[in-house]
């Protein structure tokens, strides 16, 4: 049997409400042993060959922090390429300064066009938001270059907009871009199902085995830099699944990467909105055969009802949005319910990207049709993203026994420019409505959903419980969450959204040694400095990864 190593700290929180302080943690083979002090300890101790790790003795460690909703391929895709950004990013390799002008993009993009030896190089940029960035569009692309295919990606992913040699470059025929309903030549804007088709032949330049390894490798970075010790791939896979479990087994899958990897398929993989649910079905479970220590599947599927957030394609019920554009479907609402019905006569736990109040209410509308045709207990149907809805959604939430994984970062970027440009005071305030999902006691986790928001846990829950916009101001007190609540949203009811709580997101006997180091306790730090709480670096398995300095 295995030695005992026992980490002392300044303090231990377990996030355990029955005991949830400690002076000291007892781990063997990658488990907890025993919680306590060295004195309460003492049985274990006497009769177990131990050791006493004090190089944590200033510290204070906390369950490893949970991320249950990245995109480690969208990091693949995204890292090795040109960014300009509305807000600073600091990056593993660099910093995006923060650029919010229309003239400042251009100006940017100009530079790099300018910058590239290579003439027949395409330059792929990620970062755009018309709210800041102004129109950027064919024309305005075609003035960057008229010889080199440039593709501007929004700052969501989920919408790109390229040049006349951008369209030329690509390899669908030309009729096809014309009939797709979300493809727009005049403007050269490709969105939703659309951004599937260009990535069709963009994919050779971003699926490069080279250039995806030194994007996946600064993810990995971001990861452990934020306190992580578990992530969520929600929605696997992005692009290509032989490649990308190639690249995922190689670089994740490995005995030095100190976090795990729950992964989450697709329901329906992308661009392919028509397929068979029964196939669809075959081909998830299937998938769910390829687990390893690292990458670890389990009985979950995801399934996509409206646009994207940032890029202001969500569907909105009436009011709508300000300059009376509407949103988009990410898949038909009845192809939505035909994959709901199949996965859930098959006992998945089905995660929905829902990011307006009409994506919302198909969800919620299919969960409660779903339920009177067959109930489940502990169905974990779970709400993604969260962005705009009503108290009264929030309501149904709770009556239908779902559970939520918000991405709270919204507001501190997007309230204001929201409420400025795209729907109004109201409801910019109240988006990412935590405060009620607190008081209706809604399990809720939060997450980047990287690289919409930087991988880092205390950032995002700064954001919950201050609600500070970009300028500081206070964007809707009445939703700001308790401090307990935003740190069980990235440690045990993260945990329970991955339904993985028995293993992970409490420090108790039993469970996985999984801790994230601070240099200082959250309970004791002013709410507005929960943010710039150094992170040490974390125990993975009863083994401590300092981060790279």
């Amino acid at each position: 049997m295995s030695r005992i190593t026992v980490y002392t700290a300044r303090k231990v929180r377990t996030m355990n409400p029955s005991f949830p302080e400690a002076e000291a943690v007892a781990v063997r083979d990658g488990r907890i042993v025993e919680v306590g002090t060295l004195d309460s300890m003492k049985p274990w101790l006497g009769a177990h060959e131990h050791v006493i790790d004090d190089r944590f003795k200033d510290h204070v460690l906390m369950p490893g922090f949970i991320d249950p909703h990245i995109h480690p391929a969208v990091g693949g895709v995204l890292l090795p390429s040109y960014w300009i950004t509305a807000m600073e990013w600091q990056l593993p390799d660099r910093i995006s300064p923060a650029i919010k002008t229309h003239e400042g993009y251009l100006e940017r993009l100009g530079e790099i066009e300018r910058s590239m030896d290579d003439p027949d190089e395409v330059l792929l940029t990620w970062g755009f938001h018309k709210i800041w960035h102004g129109d950027v569009f064919r024309e305005q692309l075609n003035e960057i270059s008229q010889t080199r295919p440039v593709f501007v990606l929004q700052r969501s992913f989920h919408e790109a907009v390229t040049n006349d040699a951008g369209l030329d470059w690509l390899e669908a025929e030309r009729s096809e871009l014309e009939r797709h309903h979300q493809i727009d030549l005049e403007t050269g804007r490709f969105f939703e199902t659309g951004l599937a088709v260009l990535f069709q032949s963009v994919n050779k330049i971003t699926l490069n085995p080279e250039r995806f390894a030194r994007g996946l490798e600064m993810h990995k970075r971001m990861v452990h830099l934020g306190g992580h010790t578990t992530v969520g791939d929600m929605a696997y896979p992005m692009m290509n699944h032989d490649f990308e479990w190639e690249m995922l087994s190689e670089r994740i899958d490995r005995d030095d990467v100190p976090f795990r990897m729950k992964i989450v398929p697709r329901g329906a993989l992308r661009g392919d909105w028509n397929g068979s649910p029964t196939e669809n079905l075959a081909r998830v479970n299937e998938m769910e055969t390829l687990g390893t220590h690292r990458l670890r599947f389990g009985n979950a599927v995801k399934l996509f009802a409206d646009g994207g957030f940032n890029a202001e394609l969500m569907q909105l019920l009436p009011p709508g949005y300000i300059d009376g554009h509407h949103g988009e479907w990410l898949v038909a609402p009845e192809y939505f319910r035909a994959l709901a019905e199949q996965y859930w006569k098959d006992g998945k736990q089905i995660h929905v990207h829902c990011t307006g109040d009409m994506g919302l209410e198909l969800a919620l509308t299919v969960l409660e049709d779903l339920l009177a045709v067959q109930p489940r207990f502990n169905h974990r149907f779970t709400i993604e993203h969260c962005g705009v809805s009503t108290p009264e959604q929030a309501g149904r939430i709770r009556d239908l026994g779902a559970i939520v994984s918000a991405a709270v970062y919204y507001v501190h970027e997007l309230g204001e420019a929201y409420w400025h440009h795209s729907i109004g005071y109201e409801r910019a305030f109240q988006m990412s409505r935590m405060g009620t999902l607190e008081r209706l006691g809604i399990t809720t986790a939060f997450h980047s959903d990287f690289v919409v928001s930087p991988p880092q846990p205390l950032h995002t829950a700064w954001v919950a419980v201050n609600r500070f916009a970009e300028s500081g101001a206070v964007l809707g007190e009445r939703e700001r969450t308790s401090l307990d609540f935003a740190m069980r949203a990235i440690t045990i009811d993260a945990a329970y959204v991955l339904n993985m709580e028995n293993e992970i997101g409490s420090i108790r006997a039993g469970k996985l040694a999984d801790f994230t180091v601070l240099e200082a306790d959250p309970w004791e730090t002013p709410l507005e400095d929960l943010k710039d709480i150094p992170i040490w670096g974390t125990v993975f398995e009863g083994r401590p990864f300092p981060v790279e300095k």
